[in-house]
């Protein structure tokens, strides 16, 4: 059985991505690794976690050490590599963090694949995910391509732009066979409540102001996570070797037309009278360093791989929203902490 190993497959994308192939592929062994820090969740993937087929493992890809020993006890074909810290406002507190994660375990797994792989190379593969904010800010128009020089302007969005040129790095100078994508915002089931989408909706039911940054007019592309999932099998099994793959929804939102997208939703879920959740929207201080607008040409993945994004704004928004009306439960254990008390008894760490 082919062996894959997922990184960060208990955050938000990933836990979408290892049970998109631990159920699409049964013929392949998925071993999750995830540190389980505040955003990584086993709670994600409780429906998939006795497959057959899924193995987690607890451990940081900081510990290199750890890597080495992980890539001696399974026979990794292939890597998957999510594992990252995401947050634009937590890599402007802790910077450091930033770069120890998303730089140095980085290279740490590119190191131990290397060191496992020696020239068999044949038929292995390494992804890294990365993310469109490599890319700076575009002004009113335009879009982001894979030609399109990089211009960070966060700590988060500089620590993945210098992950992304050392695994180009390590193709071009030991010739690992990597391919990489760059994808929008993705919404969807089980993001952690502090990114916009789901701290509004969060928000909105507790009856809590909505904070919108500056003057609300900061515009992203926003994509439906399960169609980034199919967007990474494609590009797993099908992309070119030393290419990058741009991925976006087509689906372009400034902050505050979706703030009130989510506000009109919520009040027809909850039955409210329409409008009631608006008057939550609070303007607060503006994010140093924010980028005015992303939005992906994700046309290359399109013609090349065909790939295209299924899911509508309305559609998506919606179900999104009644997803955490639904998972009450998960939202509370996320907040409260208990379930590090199921990975204690899981798995008895």
């Amino acid at each position: 059985m082919p062996h894959l190993l997922i990184t960060g497959g208990a955050g938000f994308i990933g836990s979408h991505v290892v049970r998109l192939f631990v159920q699409r592929y049964p013929n392949y062994t998925i071993i999750n690794l995830d540190a389980l820090t505040y955003a990584g969740n086993l709670e994600n993937l409780r429906d998939i976690e006795n497959a057959p087929n899924y193995v987690f493992e607890k451990g940081d890809i900081t510990d290199a050490a750890f890597l080495d020993s992980l890539f001696a006890k399974y026979p990794f074909e292939g890597v998957i590599h999510l594992a990252a810290e995401s947050h634009v406002d937590r890599s402007i507190t802790n910077p450091l963090a930033f770069v120890e994660t998303n730089v140095m375990g980085t290279v740490n797994l590119l190191h131990a694949a290397r060191k496992s792989w020696g020239n068999q190379l044949e038929g292995k593969r390494f992804y890294h995910v990365s993310t469109d904010e490599v890319y700076g800010s575009l002004g009113e128009e335009g879009f982001f391509t894979e030609e399109t020089p990089y211009d960070p302007r966060s700590p988060y969005s500089a620590s993945k732009a210098s992950s992304d040129h050392f695994v180009r790095a390590w193709f071009h100078t030991y010739h690992l066979p990597v391919v990489l994508s760059n994808c929008s915002n993705n919404y969807g089931p089980y993001h952690f409540p502090e990114k916009l989408i789901p701290l509004m909706i969060s928000n909105i039911k507790e009856g809590k102001s909505l904070p919108v940054y500056g003057d609300g007019k900061y515009t992203r592309d926003w994509l439906w996570v399960k169609d980034h999932a199919e967007a990474i099998d494609t590009i797993f099994h099908k992309g070119r070797i030393g290419e990058t793959y741009n991925i976006g929804g087509n689906n372009e939102w400034k902050n505050i037309d979706l703030v009130e997208k989510i506000c009109d939703i919520m009040d027809e879920l909850l039955g409210k009278p329409q409008g009631t959740s608006r008057t939550l929207i609070t303007f607060v201080k503006d994010r140093p360093g924010h980028d005015r607008r992303y939005a992906i040409d994700a046309s290359k993945l399109r013609d090349e791989l065909g790939w295209e994004p299924t899911v509508k704004s309305e559609e998506g928004f919606r179900a999104t929203a009644q997803w955490y009306l639904d998972n009450e439960s998960w939202l509370e254990q996320v907040r409260s902490g208990a379930y590090q008390q199921y990975y204690a008894a899981q798995y008895g760490q």
